[in-house]
């Protein structure tokens, strides 16, 4: 992990830093202006360098990551051991995403947000079961949107899966391989596969492409998880009312679909597709005057680029797509707008670049994500509470009689 000792102060260094008292220090916490976590080798807690300069720097401390403040400070908050967002990515149980896209697999990536090691999720023999209708529905969706296709078939494998409903984790974590072994083999309109998982993405959209396995497989890494987005709360509330995975990541499916969440990776790859047969720089240019935005540009959180975006965009010009779209239209955008890349622009050059079908940038978002949404499923049926927010009414006041 990057920099890990910059996300942490001890509780005498947070104390200096305000110059306040222990005392005080810990009354900031139970407030809940500053986050505290256990060291992991020690009994003393550590606390969010962020919170602590924030409050310093009097501003209104929120419990999210600082680059977070852009977003809406009265949404909900929740404790969660799976992820957070750092100026350097993502992190998974304390691992950098971009590290560990450089090497490892969405599988082995799932079993460290699920947080297993006693069993392995995707074992050769732990496939899901199909039952004829289940069939019957994909056949006849195989010319639908592969999320779409996916949450029809969804919608009845837990009523074919015995232990659907396991409250183990373990047990937990072998469905969720069936979940997501399904997905994949549902979207690409195959039969469930114990093959790699990007291998089995690479032969079915891009048989002929050496480097598209790779790809891939960094780009399924690097979109597994990112905390509390809109499909991931969606799925963890689903999942706070006592039912199964499968049906968490139907809701995470369906959420997903959002222009402003994994649709955004669609309208990206349409200007991705404007721009083959022009110069960059007109264009932008032209957009910029008519006050157009840029999908798969600018970020809550990332204010000066999003690391994921970046270690994909590297990755594919390393195998040689073209730098028009890796280097140049980040750059003229960028310089333009002040908006900097994010994940759903390189997703949008990946497909271009693989040549994958048309909207496949959501179908490889999700088939990601569903890792996550397992994981924080998972978590919320741990926790065994229902998500009720409440909500600030702003009508009129009670006791309004209506007009006759």
């Amino acid at each position: 992990m990057k920099n890990s000792s910059a996300l942490y102060l001890s509780a005498r260094e947070a104390a200096a830093e305000l110059a306040i008292s222990p005392a005080t220090l810990y009354a900031y916490v139970s407030r809940g202006l500053i986050r505290s976590e256990p060291t992991p080798d020690s009994r003393k807690n550590r606390y969010r360098a962020e919170d602590v300069r924030a409050l310093k720097e009097r501003r209104i401390p929120s419990p999210e990551p600082r680059g977070l403040r852009s977003f809406d400070a009265d949404l909900p908050v929740m404790d969660t051991e799976i992820s957070t967002i750092t100026e350097e990515g993502a992190i998974y149980r304390g691992v950098n995403c971009v590290d560990l896209s450089e090497s490892d697999t969405l599988e082995h990536t799932a079993t460290l947000l699920w947080d297993v090691s006693d069993v392995d999720p995707f074992a050769p023999d732990n496939q899901p079961a199909l039952s004829e209708e289940m069939r019957m529905i994909g056949q006849a969706a195989r010319r639908a949107a592969p999320i779409d296709r996916a949450i029809a078939v969804l919608a009845l494998a837990a009523s074919v899966d015995p232990r659907a409903f396991t409250r183990a984790p373990d047990g937990r974590a072998m469905v969720g391989g069936r979940i997501v072994r399904l997905l994949v083999a549902t979207m690409l309109n195959a039969e469930p596969s114990a093959g790699p998982l990007h291998q089995q993405i690479a032969t079915a959209w891009a048989a002929d492409n050496k480097h598209a396995p790779d790809l891939i497989r960094r780009a399924l890494v690097l979109l597994a998880d990112h905390e509390l987005n809109a499909s991931t709360f969606t799925a963890r509330c689903a999942a706070s009312t006592g039912l199964n995975l499968y049906d968490a990541v139907i809701a995470g499916l369906a959420a997903l679909k959002g222009p402003k969440h994994g649709g955004a990776g669609v309208l990206a790859s349409q200007l991705v597709k404007t721009l083959i047969d022009r110069d960059v720089a007109p264009v932008v240019r032209e957009r910029v005057a008519l006050g157009e935005r840029f999908a798969g540009f600018g970020h809550g959180v990332y204010k000066r680029g999003d690391p994921r975006a970046q270690s994909l965009l590297n990755a594919l010009s390393r195998a040689g797509a073209p730098r028009k779209f890796t280097r140049e239209v980040p750059e003229r955008i960028a310089e333009a707008t002040g908006e900097f890349v994010n994940i759903d622009y390189a997703l949008a050059v990946l497909v271009h670049a693989l040549r994958l079908p048309a909207g496949s940038e959501l179908a490889l978002f999700a088939m990601a994500r569903s890792v996550g949404w397992i994981a924080h499923a998972s978590e919320q049926l741990q926790f065994g509470k229902l998500i009720r927010p409440r909500a600030r009414y702003v009508g009129p006041a009670p006791g309004r009689r209506t007009s006759a």
